[in-house]
């Protein structure tokens, strides 16, 4: 019988999101990685919540620098989603050749998204593996229109209405 952790990952794959890349800063020091487990929590205070893995760089920047931003990504940048997942091996320094901006913490907002927002780390829920960070939003930026990326069952793909 398969472990519990394995039955939770089968079925959450039927689960379709959407694709986000979180980052975050700490004087030169800038990571990121592409994330699915985001979610708007509170509208007052604006609060979202996303969980990273404690083995991660960016988990661990994020808990030092107190902050972390998220671009939700477009149906154009599933290259982007997996360079930042990790899938295209050792790139060393994933924001190379990239343009990113900043809004108010100085974390990096990956151009040609969807829709941008830079949070301040107000709670940490750690757990064995991973933290949930919840963060008070300082700023957020969107466009009009745009499809999103989407993530289904291990591959990225468009949202069809």
């Amino acid at each position: 019988m398969p472990i519990l952790d394995e039955l939770l990952r089968s079925a959450m794959r039927h689960w379709t999101s959407g694709v986000s890349i979180v980052t975050s800063r700490l004087d030169a020091e800038q990571r990121g990685l592409t994330a699915n487990s985001l979610t708007s929590i509170s509208l007052d205070p604006p609060l979202i919540s996303i969980t990273l893995a404690a083995r991660t760089r960016t988990h661990a920047l994020t808990a030092q620098a107190g902050a972390f931003a998220v671009t939700i990504l477009a149906a154009d940048q599933a290259a982007l989603a997996a360079r930042f997942a990790g899938e295209i091996p050792e790139l060393g320094d994933r924001f190379a050749g990239l343009e990113t901006f900043t809004l108010e913490t100085g974390c990096p907002l990956l151009a040609g998204g969807l829709a941008w927002m830079d949070c301040r780390v107000a709670f940490m829920y750690p757990m064995k593996a991973a933290t949930l960070f919840v963060g008070e939003l300082t700023a957020a930026k969107f466009v009009e229109t745009g499809e999103p990326l989407v993530y289904h069952h291990r591959a990225y793909g468009r949202f069809t209405p």
